[in-house]
């Protein structure tokens, strides 16, 4: 069943029985404005660290706060990702967009290698999410499911 969102769309449905009503995307016009930041907590900071280090390179990220209690990563245009230490952060998924298919697929090939990771489901369509849903799924050190997602036509 589509619920209708304020801008008139849809909710898209999605796939493996999973309540539909979390509002995705059906279209690549979106603002990325919703969110100021991201804060989770990790048992191994310095772990983490490294692991995000590596895998938000492809998307311009680096680490900007490295502090003994909290990591900061950032781009160009300010900072929005932290890691604090503590008792892990639970079931949580999150996703980094990105600019296009090429960059998902580095992100996940940088997850191979990154500190404490493990590549969890390779990048692929989705269509059941929508037709240009492209997305890859890494774990990081602390288990959290984390994607790289592309939602443009290529």
């Amino acid at each position: 069943m589509a619920i209708p969102r304020a801008n008139g769309s849809d909710f898209a449905p999605l796939p493996h029985g999973l309540v539909d009503m979390v509002p995705l995307p059906t279209t690549t016009t979106r603002s990325r404005d919703l969110l100021d930041h991201l804060e989770l907590k990790s048992t191994d900071l310095d772990l983490a660290a490294a692991f995000y280090s590596k895998v938000l390179a492809p998307l311009g990220y680096a680490l900007k706060v490295d502090e003994e209690i909290k990591k900061g990563f950032g781009d160009a245009h300010g900072l929005d990702f932290f890691v604090t230490a503590g008792g892990t952060s639970q079931k949580v998924h999150y996703a980094f967009a990105a600019p296009d298919r090429a960059s998902v697929n580095a992100c996940f090939e940088a997850g191979a290698g990154a500190p404490g990771g493990k590549q969890d489901r390779p990048p692929a369509l989705a269509p059941a999410i929508h037709e240009n849903y492209y997305a890859g799924y890494l774990r990081d050190p602390d288990g959290h499911l984390v994607e790289f997602v592309c939602q443009k036509a290529e």
